[in-house]
């Protein structure tokens, strides 16, 4: 049976007030819209909740012991409405975030701050973990994975540096003893510090020539675990053991000390030649339920994709935030998808956001 919270109010205010043109005075509602919804909610109810006269109302048995339970539990509904207002102000809440080891060393640091101070009522949590895991499914509201990585039915907005180098390295001590690689394919040839996934899976070390991408798989004497153990790869390079690729941030205080000597610089046409480039990406899958951490992720990720969507001045990153906004069901969006349509420079871009709000009206 379904009963109007409104219903029920309604007769609250009536049963207490003692009639219906006081119940309206106090609850500035009309008197007759109070009187129906006690019909109505006496009618579902098959009882009679309140006795009137010409000069008074009051309940009947069946009607005083609904009113005395329900005094607590609507004062209980009114309590958690208000609790909830304070998160309508902006993002609140527990945002809790799963993230590989290198995206908690490189990529969070500078935005974590920043990020916080711009939102002082949210708690972030950072869960590091280098397995492959369903962000929802390990009680995360969101996470960032490198595109790669990306499940499909996850919104995905850029986050951090939009590339990241990848270098290869090694001691000089190393490379006096054995030698300069000049191609990768040499690196067949010398001992590797290689890194391994969670899940057993060994990348390839890939580099990248104009469009020309070459990859190889080499060995070596250590092989440890990308995030965790990466010190320990790099502790053995700077020890000669070996040459290491990793991304170049990573490599930073080595290379700028001398300790480690970048190689295969000569291969390709870039400021830092052996680069790989990926993208950084924050996932969020919008829930329906209404916690306080789903209010600041929903708050926090409609944000993102709409800066994206509406500035970015990469038209393929608008087009992809136009597409992740318009699988979304907050009825505001509506709005922001028509701005779009009208106003975006890029015709791709302009078509995504027509085709959105086309869509949304058939349904």
């Amino acid at each position: 049976m379904a009963i109007d919270l409104n219903d029920l109010s309604a007769f609250v205010s009536v049963a207490r007030a003692g009639g219906f043109r006081d119940a309206a005075k106090l609850s500035g509602m009309a008197a007759s819209s109070l009187s129906e919804a006690v019909r109505r909610l006496e009618e579902k109810l098959g009882v009679r909740l309140l006795n009137r006269t010409t000069r008074s109302v009051a309940t009947t048995e069946a009607g005083a012991h609904l009113l005395k339970r329900l005094v607590p539990a609507l004062g209980e509904v009114q309590a958690s409405m208000e609790t909830i207002h304070k998160f309508r102000g902006g993002p609140a809440g527990t945002l809790k975030l799963n993230v590989p080891a290198t995206v908690a060393r490189l990529v969070l640091p500078p935005i974590v701050a920043p990020f916080l101070k711009a939102h002082p009522h949210i708690r972030l949590e950072v869960v590091v973990e280098d397995r492959l895991v369903d962000v929802l499914a390990a009680g995360c509201d969101a996470g960032i994975r490198y595109d790669e990585r990306l499940e499909k039915d996850m919104i995905a907005v850029p986050i951090g540096p939009r590339t990241q180098r990848f270098a290869t390295a090694a001691s000089p001590a190393y490379l006096k003893e054995h030698g300069r690689p000049k191609h990768p394919r040499d690196l067949l040839k010398h001992a590797c510090l290689r890194g391994q996934f969670a899940s057993g899976v060994t990348p390839v070390w890939e580099f990248e020539r104009n469009d020309e991408i070459v990859q190889v798989d080499p060995s070596g004497p250590l092989v440890v675990r990308l995030g965790a153990a990466v010190d320990l790869a790099i502790r053995a390079a700077v020890d000669g053991l070996g040459i290491i690729h990793l991304f170049e941030e990573w490599l930073r205080p080595e290379l700028d000390s001398g300790k480690l000597v970048p190689i295969l610089e000569p291969l390709l046409d870039h400021p830092t030649p052996d680069v790989r480039e990926r993208s950084i990406v924050l996932l969020g899958r919008i829930l329906s339920r209404a916690g306080p951490a789903d209010i600041a992720e929903r708050s926090v990720v409609i944000g993102e994709l709409t800066s994206r969507a509406r500035r970015d001045d990469d038209a393929h990153v608008r087009r992809t935030a136009t597409a992740a906004l318009a699988a979304l069901p907050d009825n505001g969006i509506s709005e922001t998808l028509r701005a779009i349509a009208h106003d975006d420079p890029d015709q791709d871009v302009r078509f995504e956001a027509e085709r959105a709000v086309y869509e949304r009206g058939q349904h």
